[in-house]
């Protein structure tokens, strides 16, 4: 059985494109949500009638994406990918720690059963996880996990009090926080046992600009165990 093939020729009801749809809030049924997923699921198996069929039998994407929570930043569209093509995790600032097991999960049966090859970590400028933490305000509950971004900005005081200008400075924070979840997943056993079995995986650091819509590679990429410290290494 032939593997699906891209979507060609993508509409508005294409998994693969933009939508001009709003949610209808007066919807509360939201009976004009499946009634759209219906028009779509239409729409695809006109273009390719063997979609549905193919791609519930297994799913063999090549990416893992670790992004943010935020309804701005949807991986498929930002990376014109279908259905089956992209492994998604997402979080409050893409952040990644090595207590969070929700994350590592993920990225366990990502790299381990799916073997995907590429994991892009991937922030955004003005994100609101960002902004929260680079303040001194409360808000209840999710102050400890932007206490890993606080760290971040600690860890990077001196570069980032040196850029006088505070959008330039907050754009800065979202990049180091991007890099240090992609490094803390270099740090990993999951990613390391796979360098050391001779896994192809490479681990990749980028940030979205919702201004114009364009994904920007940051100065992390890492596919082998001599991209990190050393202190970190844990398979001699």
């Amino acid at each position: 059985m032939s593997a699906p093939q891209p979507l060609q020729g993508a509409s508005s009801l294409s998994p693969i494109s933009a939508t001009p749809n709003k949610f209808d809030p007066t919807d509360e049924n939201l009976d004009k949500l499946l009634d759209a997923n219906r028009k779509w699921a239409a729409a695809v198996k006109e273009q390719q009638p063997e979609f549905f069929k193919n791609i519930n039998l297994k799913q063999e994407p090549k990416i893992l994406w670790i992004g943010c929570s935020d309804s701005r930043v949807p991986a498929e569209q930002i990376l014109q990918l279908g259905p089956g093509e992209i492994f998604v995790h997402r979080n409050i600032a893409n952040v990644v720690c090595n207590s969070d097991l929700n994350c590592l999960s993920v990225v366990q049966y990502a790299v381990e059963v799916l073997k995907v090859q590429h994991i892009i970590v991937c922030g955004h400028y003005n994100c609101g996880g960002v902004a929260a933490a680079s303040g001194h305000n409360q808000y209840g509950l999710i102050d400890n996990w932007l206490r890993n971004i606080k760290d971040v900005y600690r860890l990077r005081a001196a570069e980032l009090q040196a850029i006088s200008d505070d959008q330039s400075r907050f754009r800065r924070l979202v990049e180091l926080n991007a890099i240090n979840s992609a490094e803390n997943l270099c740090h990993s056993t999951i990613v390391q046992n796979a360098w050391k079995n001779g896994q192809k995986l490479t681990v990749h650091a980028w940030a979205y600009d919702l201004s114009d819509g364009h994904a920007r590679r940051l100065a992390y990429r890492a596919n082998d165990i001599k991209s990190m410290e050393d202190i970190y290494n844990v398979l001699e």
